[in-house]
């Protein structure tokens, strides 16, 4: 996974961008959880949401390293 990435001539950390794309990833499951009727059963909901940011950002890291 290349170290930065230039955008219009900004250089972005590639981990920054990797963790928006969890953040939406993180969302969309949240929103599903409550229309399936999951987020009942959920104790502490803001725990439950960064237990499942960190695990979107740890897999998504391990894709891009296989990747490049």
């Amino acid at each position: 996974m290349p170290a930065e990435i230039d955008i219009f001539g900004v250089y972005v950390p590639s981990f920054l961008l990797l963790a928006l794309a969890a953040m939406a990833v993180t969302r969309l499951l949240s929103r599903l959880f409550s229309q399936v009727g999951l987020s009942r059963l959920i104790w502490h909901r803001a725990l439950f949401d960064l237990a499942v940011f960190v695990l979107v950002t740890g897999a998504g890291y391990v894709l891009l390293q296989r990747i490049t």
